[in-house]
């Protein structure tokens, strides 16, 4: 059942690509919360995937954006205030890519080159859109923005390989302005600790099934889809949560709290 808890309420979502994206699942569960959205992706993703179906499906615009753009982020900050004729009230930054897990890179082998690039694009393109939008100062009082991390930045996963610095980097930047947007625009800032999801970012994982294997045993609710964090990050953008900041919100089935479970033992 959809409740319209977002009615009136405007904003952009980042990243998604197709059905199995958390971007995808977001931006629908935005539409029919009464919500109204701009998708935005790298023009290259936009051409890989199957976002114009989105697009058409939400009747909402696309305007391609490379998050690692200054330049590019404030044209598409620009087009969507000038869409909505006003300010925004929420923005998901669901961005993430490793160029060394893609090209299969052992952690203790990685080319800095490829990691810096994966850096920009996972972390510090936060950190770009933050600024952007916090100089342009576009976002109504109460508004909510959201990253997507996951519990690598806090816990060894092996072959999560350097992408864990990247979440790290990209929850301390959630902190960090998240201060100033609150304290000067009334802004929240908050990252949402995903359980491990099969999406086209996660493929690229070295043992994702043994992950989600894992994490499913470990999880005293289990994982939580891709469709229960879409309905998890339209209560973060609601007037719910409006004194909601700087925190990293585990939305992992219970797996963070966990030391070991019965199952795990049992299978041991």
């Amino acid at each position: 059942m959809s409740y319209k808890i977002l009615e009136g309420k405007k904003g952009i979502v980042f990243g998604a690509l197709d059905k199995n994206s958390i971007a995808w699942k977001t931006a629908e569960a935005i539409s029919d919360s009464g919500g109204k959205i701009v998708l935005t992706n790298a023009p290259i993703a936009i051409r890989m995937g199957n976002i114009n179906e989105l697009s058409k499906k939400l009747d909402c615009p696309i305007f391609p954006a490379d998050a690692t753009s200054v330049s590019d982020l404030q044209d598409l900050i620009d087009k969507s205030v000038e869409h909505f004729n006003g300010k925004i009230d929420f923005v998901l930054h669901s961005i993430g890519m490793s160029v060394n897990v893609r090209k299969g890179k052992e952690y203790t082998d990685l080319n800095y080159d490829w990691l810096k690039k994966g850096w920009d694009i996972s972390a510090v393109s936060f950190h770009k859109l933050l600024q952007v939008l916090y100089k342009s100062n576009v976002m109504n009082k109460w508004g909510s923005i959201i990253a997507l991390t996951y519990i690598a930045a806090q816990r060894t996963f092996p072959n999560y390989n350097d992408m864990a610095e990247n979440k790290a980097y990209l929850e301390s930047i959630a902190r960090s302005f998240g201060y100033f947007f609150g304290k000067n625009q009334s802004v929240r800032v908050n990252t949402i600790s995903q359980s491990p999801t099969l999406t086209k970012a996660g493929e690229g994982v070295k043992g994702l099934e043994g992950f989600l294997k894992y994490s499913e045993k470990m999880s005293p609710l289990g994982n939580a889809t891709a469709e229960d964090c879409a309905n998890y990050t339209v209560m973060m953008f609601s007037d719910y949560t409006k004194k909601v900041s700087l925190q990293n919100l585990y939305h992992d089935g219970g797996f963070s709290n966990v030391g070991v479970s019965q199952e795990i033992i049992d299978s041991i």
